[in-house]
């Protein structure tokens, strides 16, 4: 046990500010991560990695060489299985960087408050019709992430937001019913566009190719997704890998005005994405 309390001892007498400021910058960036892959079948493999970690720790404290070798040489290949098995994770992390969504908060679409109530009617109007009609519909809201490569897979309208173009767009057998829509600002910017499909081996059996498109796009984006469905009628939201279903006409209209409406100091917005509302709404429900 020697082994294990005096390079301990010697580490508290020589501690610093220097170190001090070391861990705070490892601890944010495990917390970072675990948050990043809590929603993700990832976060169970980081959890045996680390209880490998540990055990690797105790048999060197215990000086049981041979098993002390096989958990190092297993951490020594993990590095490469990492990588390996999450690259999915990583490129979503990478991208979560690089948009900066670590640092700041997602911009809002910027329009005028009449403006803005306008939008949300008309939006609105249109997913409720669809619901009651079961007409399949996704509906895609670009927000700091650009969705220029998804635009392109599809065919660019610039159109104003009306109920009718959208409804007319979605309506079965129709050249631009099957894909999705982009929305940028107060513009439908392209319909008939192609998503990732997302890779998630948790989705419910009962979603089909519009749920997990949904998901895909909001994986490696920030960008809110309505989607409604084909079979049922039932409307969902999809934001940042989480999907909440069964979405009436009160939860839609909250979600269009944290979209849209702009913030005031005598009314601030709701926000319906943070952690209150991912704990509300879980994984696939």
């Amino acid at each position: 046990m020697e082994k294990f309390w005096e390079p301990l001892v010697n580490s508290l007498l020589a501690f610093t500010w220097l170190d001090a400021l070391d861990i705070i910058i490892v601890a944010v960036i495990l917390y970072w991560v675990i948050k990043l892959l809590a929603k993700t079948r990832a976060i169970r493999v980081l959890i045996g990695l680390g209880i490998i970690l540990i055990l690797a720790r105790v048999f060197v404290v215990f000086d049981l060489k041979t098993a002390s070798w096989l958990f190092n040489a297993i951490l020594t290949a993990g590095a490469v299985l990492i990588v390996i098995l999450f690259q999915p994770e990583i490129r979503r992390a990478l991208e979560t960087l690089g948009r900066g969504k670590i640092f700041s908060f997602a911009s809002k679409t910027q329009v005028d408050v009449q403006k803005a109530e306008k939008i949300i009617e008309e939006i609105s109007r249109a997913v409720l019709n669809m619901s009651k009609q079961k007409v399949g519909a996704i509906l895609v809201f670009e927000r700091k992430t650009g969705l220029g490569d998804i635009t392109e897979s599809g065919t660019v309208l610039q159109a104003d937001i009306s109920s009718e173009l959208i409804e007319n767009i979605f309506y079965p057998n129709t050249p631009l019913h099957d894909g999705a829509m982009i929305l940028r600002r107060d513009k439908i910017l392209a319909a008939g566009c192609f998503l990732p499909l997302s890779d998630n081996k948790q989705i419910a059996q009962e979603l089909g190719t519009r749920h997990r498109a949904s998901l895909g796009i909001s994986e490696v984006s920030d960008a809110y997704v309505l989607v409604v469905s084909e079979e049922k009628g039932i409307i969902s939201f999809v934001y940042d890998g989480v999907l909440k279903r069964y979405i009436d006409a009160k939860m839609l209209k909250e979600i269009l005005s944290e979209l849209y409406m702009p913030e005031t100091d005598e009314k601030p917005n709701k926000k319906l994405t943070g952690s209150k509302f991912k704990r509300k709404v879980g994984d696939d429900e």
